[in-house]
């Protein structure tokens, strides 16, 4: 098929290296011309393990293109996704601006037949909308939800091989076309499901909405625990074994981040609001979110007694999770600058996010190219991304560098009996803190 996908962000670029793969001719339209440039040299604006080998096999195949001016592609698409931005406005609302600029452009070169596909994630109903502005094509203009259900780190693998794949659609013409697209990537036989325009749309929402809930849960939980003198780690393998419940997205924690899960909360919450009802849990949701990306400088500030002029602190870990450079909504931020905002300073290492960090905080913080140059001379260290080259790192010469021998470990990656025998004070989240 000739398949067009309209943005070149993290969803867009990935659907479109993977629907090429498979032998598709695919054209990924952006308006940013710098960016569309540096992938026309091959050169990947985002950090997704396997999406560069993909990106350059197929642009080597002639499959995959990268284009600004989308007028000839469009015109011989049969399929059109559009995978551009739905940012969050001030109320928590999704902003629609460029799913209903991408709509009027496509409306304005369509030629024949096709499948408008709306691969963002939307609020509920924006299907009808669309359907709405597509009826001054004059040509037949389906209207098909097709949420991503793509984890940042995995999203080549998820997309290759999905759990499920979700399609909303009235059409039968839509539903012969999607099924012949996707039946590659389900070979294994997990299901496409096919459903209505709206129930599409909030299957996406569900999903992360309560995967949000669950992390909120273990977090509010491990709050008491560290209260009551309990052990959320004891807590949660009683959680996990029990078949109703599972064990993922149950790991206490300094917060969820990213472009997903923070925003979806809120879009939901305002879908609710414009239908008259409160959300009183997903509300709770967020509000726990945000109070737990602060509980390390909590932490932080009790240990200093408040005082954080003149002391520096090391963190390791920058991206919201690992293999990934994402730090929208990262908990890093939140720590980041509540340190500076009271007068310490900040040096910090990621593994990949860094040119990320130089960006958001510019000369405000120092960034290092080494763990260990990063903790030397520091007053403490704070782990937020629980990558695996910090899982077994070297206590020794952690503690040598170190000025004061005391770690705030915001994704509990040490046993903190081995740490304190090791002279370290240990601060994790979900067990009593060292008095």
């Amino acid at each position: 098929m000739r398949i067009s996908v309209m943005g070149t962000g993290y969803v867009g670029l990935v659907a479109g290296a993977c629907l090429s793969d498979t032998g598709n001719h695919v054209s990924c339209i952006d308006v940013d011309k710098q960016k569309v440039a540096r992938l026309q040299k091959g050169e990947l604006p985002i950090f997704e393990p396997g999406l560069d080998e993909i990106v350059a096999r197929n642009m080597r195949a002639k499959r995959l293109v990268f284009l600004t001016d989308c007028g000839d592609a469009l015109r011989r698409s049969d399929v059109v996704f559009i995978a551009v931005g739905t940012p969050q406005s001030e109320d928590g609302s999704s902003d629609l601006r460029y799913v209903r600029s991408a709509v009027e452009t496509v409306c304005d070169h369509v030629e024949h037949e096709m499948l408008l596909v709306l691969k963002s994630t939307v609020p509920v109903e924006t299907s009808a909308m669309v359907k709405e502005m597509v009826k001054r094509a004059e040509v037949p203009v389906h209207v098909v939800s097709n949420p991503e259900f793509l984890k940042e780190g995995t999203a080549v693998s998820d997309f290759l091989k999905p759990e499920r794949v979700v399609i909303g659609t009235g059409s039968d013409h839509a539903r012969q076309i999607m099924a012949d697209l996707y039946a590659p990537f389900v070979r294994s036989g997990n299901p496409i499901l096919f459903m209505s325009n709206e129930s599409a749309e909030m299957s996406k929402y569900a999903a992360n909405v309560f995967l949000a809930m669950k992390i909120s849960f273990i977090n509010e939980l491990a709050m008491l625990a560290e209260k009551v003198g309990a052990n959320i780690h004891e807590v949660r393998k009683a959680l996990v074994t029990d078949s109703r419940i599972g064990a993922q997205f149950l790991y206490p924690g300094c917060g969820y981040g990213g472009s997903c899960f923070p925003k979806d909360v809120l879009a939901l919450i305002d879908v609710g609001k414009s239908h008259g009802m409160q959300l009183d849990s997903f509300k709770a949701v967020h509000a726990i979110n945000e109070r737990q990306k602060r509980v390390l400088f909590d932490k932080m500030k009790s240990r200093f007694d408040g005082q954080f002029q003149g002391k520096t602190i090391a963190v390791w870990g920058l991206a919201f999770k690992p293999m990934t450079d994402d730090m929208r909504e990262a908990p890093s931020v939140t720590l980041i600058n509540s340190l500076l905002d009271a007068g310490a300073r900040v040096r910090a290492y990621d593994p990949v996010a860094q040119p990320e960090a130089r960006r958001i905080f510019a000369d405000r913080i120092e960034l290092n190219g080494d763990p260990y140059d990063t903790v030397k001379g520091a007053d403490a260290l704070a782990i937020l991304t629980e990558w695996n080259e910090f899982r077994t790192p070297d206590f020794h010469a952690l503690k040598n560098a170190l000025t004061h021998p005391v770690i705030f470990d915001g994704r509990n990656l040490y046993n903190p009996d081995s740490l304190r025998r090791e002279g370290f004070v240990y601060h994790c989240i979900g067990r009593r803190d060292p008095s």
